[in-house]
């Protein structure tokens, strides 16, 4: 694809809104006017006021940035962070107080959703405008949903078919030979039902190396995505429903240029199959008291079939969820939530590596610790108090027994909350959480490392997280600063770490021996300095530290700070939008290499929008940097030293994107 001119695109993007303009002025002067419509922007980031330290990200935020799947969604958030976990398959990973995303419980509309096979490629299953909101809060969560939140939860909401008849699209490209369509549509069938579809296409389709290292630097993928949803609604049952569907194939590895005479190419190639159908049914008991009975279901199979070099990995995996819950206000001081909940995983697994005649080729996988299935059924209860909305404290409880480990383990988290007035808040939380590992089904990018991968029998993984934080609300010159200052604490009681340190020729999957934490402290400040402009600052300290090999030492390829810059302006009329982005990210070690300097990143984007439609262009890693080598010893891709999951930074330069949405709403 050829790179855009940006210099065009806004000369016409300006002629024609000072067509538009003089039209409007022309029509004023033949029209009385009838009604006044004040209309009030709607933040980009809402801050909850409530229990948890958590905060909204809204469609208004999404659409400041590219926003393609769920991945490229917290550019403007200072909190989480979104990376490659390598420099081969395209996977990513977030994270969440400095520690990796399989401790952040990812859920869908509340429902735990891409666990285990799911998880490396799992941000890019979520297109952006499919998104009606995220929900990111930290520490520990309820119990409701399950023992498996460690450093937060991540909820993904949905377009929500009853709240609106409309048909969105979205036609998206980029300078890396990208290619996006969305499109989304509703229809009321009457005042209780109603339908959705949601459709997705994109297509990564030319093989591309900017740093000659003869490896294509980011994979070609193809993905056809689509979900069909309904809901009923009535004064005393509500219903949601729907199937979800996607296909993606993900290719990459050595450039044919790059073949040597009686070497094969070494390729990866990764194809996906998911299906999901869930249903939240709701049954309302009596309004008065919020007494309702609640059933939830949720299934899905995930099929994967790849190959990496030499290596063959398939697997499959079913699970199951169910809830069912029961929550009532006995007054507006006492409440309680109680439930039961089913959890079954199962898993098939195979591993195949072709022998060859290449000198020095990696060994086999040793010792593969493989779950073939496990069911847990746990029960809760929760208990809230609240007093005028200035104290509320809530204690939660809830027993899970796993078939696998044959044990049942406690979950307990508190939450407490003192607002005295509408300037100043303090929370604070406890809590505890644990995990089932399934190593190479998660982390199965790890196949694409020429070392010798050994996984050993893995434990149950378990941790505390303790948090507190305090927001203020200042009023300053007839506008609102929102400042907010946290601190959080992670300890591994157990834990499986992913060892590059001990043995320059293997990656070590094992159980922790020895200490394990994390410490995070973030403080940021959010301020309207005149109408139409906000301007966000934040900066996060991050000291996180594992034993690896008898020595506590920094995570590898964790950043020790970063800073966030943004700002957002939207004319008068509301008919432009800039927006721009600047992350700091500080320096981190590296196994077996020198640590990683600072850099910086950039993004901005310009949005122009019309009555039914925007046209939006902007650019991602401005700064051009990129980091240097991210493969090891690519000109060997079968030898013990290649390397390509070491990455701790960009692995592409600057990109600029152009896209037009359309929103039929209206009409």
């Amino acid at each position: 694809m050829k790179t855009f001119n940006l210099a065009a695109l806004l000369m016409l993007l300006m002629v024609c809104n000072v067509k538009a303009q003089n039209d409007s002025v022309k029509q004023l002067k033949d029209q009385t006017l009838q009604e006044v419509e004040v209309v009030t922007t709607r933040p980009g980031t809402i801050k909850s006021r409530g229990l948890m330290n958590a905060a909204t990200i809204t469609s208004n935020e999404l659409t400041k940035a590219a926003c393609c799947n769920l991945g490229e969604s917290f550019t403007t958030n200072p909190s989480v962070d979104v990376s490659y976990s390598d420099a081969a398959t395209g996977a990513k990973q977030i994270k969440l107080l400095g520690l990796s995303g399989t401790y952040v419980q990812m859920m869908t509309e509340n429902i735990p959703n891409f666990r285990g096979t799911a998880a490396p490629y799992s941000l890019g299953y979520v297109p952006g405008p499919w998104m009606q909101s995220i929900q990111v809060s930290k520490g520990a969560s309820s119990v409701k949903n399950g023992y498996e939140s460690i450093t937060g939860q991540i909820n993904i909401e949905y377009q929500k078919p009853q709240l609106t008849d409309h048909i969105n699209a979205n036609v998206y490209g980029n300078t890396m030979a990208k290619f996006e369509a969305n499109a989304d549509g509703t229809i009321h069938l009457n005042d209780k039902w109603s339908m959705g579809l949601l459709l997705h296409y994109e297509d990564k389709y030319k093989d591309q190396d900017h740093n000659h290292d003869g490896f294509i630097d980011d994979p070609n993928v193809r993905q056809y995505n689509g979900q069909f949803r309904w809901a009923y609604f009535s004064p005393n049952y509500i219903l949601q429903a729907g199937i979800r569907m996607i296909s993606e194939n993900r290719s990459s590895g050595q450039m044919e240029s790059h073949s040597v005479s009686g070497m094969p190419l070494y390729r990866i190639g990764i194809d996906t199959k998911r299906y999901e159908a869930f249903a939240k049914n709701a049954f309302i008991l009596n309004s008065e008291h919020n007494t309702n009975i609640a059933l939830i279901l949720d299934g899905s199979i995930h099929e994967q079939n790849a190959f990496y070099g030499l290596k063959d990995y398939d697997v499959r995996q079913k699970n199951l969820y169910a809830s069912l819950l029961f929550e009532t206000e006995f007054t507006k001081m006492h409440s309680l939530s109680t439930g039961i909940s089913l959890n079954h995983d199962y898993y098939n697994e195979m591993l195949h590596f072709e022998p060859s005649n290449i000198q020095n080729a990696a060994t086999m996988l040793q010792n593969p610790s493989f779950i073939p299935k496990e069911t847990t059924p746990g029960a809760y209860a929760q208990y809230t108090f609240n007093y005028d909305d200035k104290l509320i404290i809530m204690a939660g409880l809830r027993a899970d027994n796993s078939s696998y480990y044959k044990k049942t383990f406690v979950t307990p988290r508190a939450h407490i909350k003192w607002a005295p007035n509408d300037i100043f808040s303090l929370r604070g939380s406890i809590g505890k959480g644990f995990r089932t590992v399934h190593a190479l089904a998660e982390n199965n990018f790890l196949l694409a490392s020429g070392r010798q991968l050994i996984i050993g029998n893995l434990e149950q993984e378990e941790a505390w997280n303790y948090g507190i934080s305090t927001s203020l609300n200042i009023p300053v010159f007839g506008r609102n600063l929102q400042l907010n200052a946290e601190y959080y604490y992670t300890n591994f009681l157990h834990q499986t770490v992913i060892d590059y340190d001990s043995d320059p020729t293997q990656i070590n999957i094992g159980n922790l021996q020895g200490d394990s934490y994390s410490h995070t402290m973030q403080i940021d400040a959010t301020n309207s300095f005149f109408k139409g402009f906000t301007l966000t600052a934040a900066y996060r300290l991050n000291d996180v530290k594992t034993t690896f090999g008898g020595i506590l030492m920094s995570k590898p390829l964790q950043s020790k700070y970063k800073g966030l810059l943004t700002a957002s302006y939207k004319t008068p009329l509301g008919l432009w939008q800039f927006d721009a982005t600047m992350q700091f990210n500080g320096g981190g070690r590296v196994p077996g290499q020198e640590d990683f300097k600072a850099y910086e990143q950039l993004s901005a984007q310009v949005t122009r929008w019309f009555r039914h439609f925007s046209i939006y262009i902007g650019g991602e890693n401005l700064t051009g940097f990129k980091q240097k080598n991210p493969i090891i010893n690519a000109a060997n891709p079968f030898s013990n030293s290649f390397e390509p999951t070491l990455v701790w930074g960009p692995v592409s330069g600057a990109m600029g994107y152009i896209g037009i949405r359309f929103n039929l709403e209206k009409l």
